[in-house]
Parts: C-alpha cells; sequence; structure tokens
C-alpha cells in the first residue's frame, strides 16, 4: 500500500504547554491506522491541526507526496479530510438528502432547488456505502450510528480520501458498532485511509491495520498490530503496569440497603423488574442498548415516574418523586452522557463539586461562604487526584477521565451511601479507567454500595459481585460472580434462557 499522508516533525505549543513535540504519523491507501493514547496525549491536536482548526508550528504535512498546507478547515476538505465524530455535526430538523447537499443545494435552470437531484443523488451515494435509508426522512427520526453514516456517504460524495472516526461506537449497539465497521472495511476497498481513535483497545484489533502511539505530545512508537497485544499497548500509553485493572477487591457484606420489589416505570422500558443492594457492593446491571437499565434506575432516582412497585432504603419504604429527595437521601447518580446530565459544564470545577452541596455551606440559604466551597474543592481535587491548572478552570477543559472524577467528587461531598454509575468509563482512556475503578474499590472499602450500569464486558464482570441482565424492560437473571461468563450475559442479554 502506498503512503497516503504523511506527517513529519509536528509540534504545537499553547502558552506554556507544549502540545505536540515532534510528532510523527503516516497513514496508507486501504489502511485502517489507530491513534491512540491517554487524554492529554496529543491525539485531539494532532487531528486538529490535519482538519485545520489549529495552525501547526513546524513540521511539514504531505498528501500522496505533495506538500499540503492546511491553514483552515476549507483547506482540509479541500485536500479530501473529513471526520466522523461520537457527537454528529448534521442539522436534525432537515432531511436527509437536504443534510447531504447541505449549504449546496444543487439548483435547477432557473435558480430553484432541484429535490429531485437532491433526494437521488443522496440515494445512490448511500447505496454506494450499502446504507440502507430514505433520504426523505428527517435526520432527527433515525439512530446515531444512521447518522454517523450519512456523515460518512457525505464525505465519501465530496471525495473524501482521508477520514478520521474520534470515539465513533461510544454511544452505539454492538448491531450498529458492526455496521460502522463495515462502512470502513468497504471504504478500505475503496483506498481510503482511516485514521480511527478510540478508548476500546478491543476495537482496535478488530479494524485496524496498524497502531501509533502518543505520550505527553511525543510520539512513543508504531506497530503492526498482528504483531503485538493489549497489554504492551497499554504499558506504551500509560507508562505503567494496568494488567490487574479489574482485579479489585470485593468488600460486599450479606447486609441488605436496597431492596427494590416489581418495579414498572412510565416509560414503558421497564416492567415488573426486581433485586436487591447489598452494603459495600458493586451490583452491576448489565443490557443491550435499549434494554431499560438507565430507565429503571432514573426511576428509582425519582427523575422518571414509576408506576408500580416498592423501594426499601435501610429497610424503610421510599418513594422518591425527584432527584433533590434521592439527594437528600444520601443517593448519587453519575449520568451516561456526563457533559448534558451530570456536570454543569461551562462552569468551574469548584463550582460542580460544591453544586448539591451549596445549601450546606449557606448562611439562612443565601450567603455561600467562598472559602468552605474553595477548602471542598481543593479537599477533592487532592483526594482523587483531578489533573487540572486550579479549581477555578473550567469543566469543559478537563479530559474525561478528570470529568468523571469531578462528578464523583460532588456525590462523595453530600456523603452518599448509594452511588448509581451509569457507563461511567465512556470516552475515558485507559489509565483513568484504572484510576476510577480504584476509586470505586476504595469508595467499597468504605461503605459505599455501587450500581454500576455498563455495556463493556471486561468492565461489568471485571468489577461486579453480581450482574443482573435486563432485555426489554424485564430482569432476566442475577448471576453470581462464580458464574460470570461473556456467554451468559449475552444469552440473556439477546432474551433467552441459559440451558
Amino acid at each position: 500500500m502506498s503512503i497516503l499522508l504523511q506527517m513529519n516533525g509536528i509540534s504545537k505549543i499553547f502558552g506554556s504547554t507544549k502540545a505536540l513535540d515532534n510528532v510523527n504519523f503516516e497513514l496508507k491507501r486501504g489502511e485502517c491506522h489507530a491513534l491512540m493514547g491517554e487524554n492529554g496525549a496529543g491525539k485531539s491536536t494532532l487531528i486538529k491541526i490535519l482538519m485545520g482548526v489549529y495552525t501547526k508550528d513546524s513540521g511539514s504535512i504531505f498528501i500522496e507526496g505533495n506538500n499540503a498546507d492546511i491553514t483552515n478547515p476549507h483547506d482540509a476538505m479541500h485536500f479530501g479530510i473529513a471526520a466522523v465524530y461520537q457527537d454528529v455535526f448534521l442539522a436534525p430538523q432537515l432531511t436527509i438528502g437536504e443534510n447531504f447537499f447541505l449549504g449546496n443545494l444543487p439548483k435547477n435552470k432557473i435558480g430553484k432547488v432541484n429535490w429531485t437531484e437532491v433526494y437521488e443523488k443522496a440515494d445512490d451515494n448511500l447505496k454506494k456505502l450499502n446504507i440502507s435509508l430514505n433520504p426523505r426522512e428527517k435526520l432527527s427520526s433515525i439512530t446515531i450510528a444512521q447518522q454517523q453514516m450519512v456523515t460518512i456517504a457525505k464525505a465519501v460524495y465530496q471525495n473524501a480520501r482521508i477520514l478520521i472516526f474520534d470515539e465513533p461506537t461510544a454511544f452505539l449497539t454492538n448491531d450498529e458498532k458492526e455496521q460502522i465497521f463495515n462502512i470502513i472495511r468497504k471504504m478500505r476497498e475503496m483506498n481510503c485511509g482511516i485514521i480511527y481513535i478510540s478508548h476500546r483497545l478491543e476495537e482496535v484489533f478488530e479494524i485496524c491495520d496498524r497502531v501509533t502511539i502518543l505520550k505527553d505530545g511525543k510520539y512513543i512508537d508504531m506497530l503492526n498490530i498482528n504483531e503485538t497485544d493489549e497489554n504492551v499497548l497499554v504499558g506504551l500509553m500509560v507508562g505503567r503496569d494496568l494488567s490487574g485493572m479489574y482485579n479489585i477487591k470485593s468488600h460486599a457484606k450479606n447486609n441488605y440497603v436496597l431492596d427494590v420489589k416489581n418495579i414498572s416505570a412510565i416509560s414503558n422500558n421497564v416492567n415488573d423488574v426486581s433485586f436487591d443492594l447489598k452494603e459495600n457492593e458493586i451490583f452491576g446491571i448489565f443490557g443491550l442498548v435499549g434494554s431499560g437499565r438507565t430507565e429503571l434506575l432514573r426511576a428509582i432516582f425519582g427523575i422518571d415516574k414509576r408506576i408500580d412497585g416498592t423501594v426499601n432504603l435501610f429497610g424503610k419504604e421510599v418513594h422518591f418523586k425527584n432527584p433533590k429527595q434521592s439527594i437528600l437521601n444520601k443517593i448519587g447518580f453519575i449520568a451516561e452522557d456526563r457533559k448534558r446530565q451530570s456536570l454543569a459544564i461551562n462552569l468551574s470545577i469548584i463550582d460542580n463539586i460544591n453544586l448539591p452541596s451549596y445549601k450546606n455551606i449557606s448562611t439562612m440559604g443565601l450567603f455561600i461562604s467562598q472559602s468552605r466551597a474553595k477548602k471542598n474543592a481543593l479537599e477533592f481535587v487532592e483526594k482523587l487526584k483531578i489533573k487540572t491548572s486550579g479549581i477555578e478552570q473550567n469543566v469543559e477543559s478537563l479530559s474525561g477521565g478528570n470529568q468523571q472524577k469531578v462528578v464523583i467528587a460532588k456525590w462523595l461531598l453530600i456523603g452518599a451511601n448509594i452511588l448509581i454509575a451509569d457507563e461511567p468509563t465512556i470516552g475515558v482512556d485507559v489509565g483513568s479507567r484504572n484510576d476510577i475503578y480504584k476509586i470505586m474499590e476504595q469508595l467499597t472499602e468504605s461503605g459505599v454500595s455501587i450500581i454500576l450500569i455498563s455495556s463493556y464486558l471486561p468492565e461489568i464482570m471485571g468489577l461486579s459481585d453480581r450482574i443482573m441482565v435486563m432485555h426489554e424492560g424485564k430482569n432476566m437473571g442475577i448471576i453470581e460472580e462464580k458464574d460470570f461468563s461473556e456467554e451468559k450475559l449475552m444469552t440473556l442479554a439477546s432474551g433467552l434462557e441459559i440451558t
């Protein structure tokens, strides 16, 4: 395979921070090349330079052997470079066809939009990638995975030769992930080059040919996928041994802190579910997307309305009608979408950590003690090892792992006895994942009980004391740790009984 893209000696400095230091990267035609590293390693900066969002301070970029001067996104488009992100940047209120030609709708001789051409061309280009979608459908009516497919087809139509995938499967089902992978395979057949960024190592080994590792803004190594393994990659990325990442100690006791009986929720995705939570336990809930895992916990926490069933907290029946009541009873909820549901993304670390606790550090509920707020924030930044330039830093500028630590901190500050963690490591690098797992271990040792929702099998099996599997809103069974197996979990999650 011939070289499609060559990035040589790329450096970028922001103030006193050297984000990239003499980084090299190459991409061949028909190749899927993983770009890996912890958050802060420089991956995003390198990609933004390639996309024309940032300009490099030094170094050179060659596309098909020719010097490519990329100073803005229009230049990147001119050179055939496009990106697919986990958050799709399209217009949801418009049709697929309109999004396909956004800003460049074909016109007829009298200057009116040629709608026939819009939908016929969109349809033809979707079919080239074996994508079965009606171009007249509104974008808002299709799944995130299908929206990503539209983005890919649009890029191919615009003659993209280099396509960047940045955490594309974070919120996808296994079937949807496989659809995206099939499109990537199709694009490789078309001699396009794919740059694949993901924190999920198993995906890299499934779809990629080579991998380049960055650490602290520097090029570390480039390896052929078939000549390496996960432990080697983790070691290069993190610089320390994480082979025992999932081997956390169990501290579960036999007395129960939460007893849920026959819960049904107004979402119609939770039907007659029962389970219990032990003191100091990590209780896992596994299921495919749409199984009702999140809806179940939202109904218990008081976000969604439940229509049947009982919940006993420390032996006393409770019915939380809103999250405030749950928080007063020392239950915390780490939402799957931390940026929209767990954080005030435009506020500082100090504001976010103290957010549920301002009543406790104010006089008559009116005057907040800034000194106590600062003390709280400093305490948890140190305790959870949150990497930050200071507690006044905006949480939006933190890495995914450090954002998640801020979320955990705010619930620890209220003295949470029970912590609900919904997909707590989505978009979190392997080093930060290890940190979060160790925090969870320490929490259970100190008396906190955790309900862990995760669709990542190594995580749910590695951390949980017991696992409940859900399918279409129902409890398919609770498996003890000694009986854990991927086959059992996937069988139950698919709605089948274990024989």
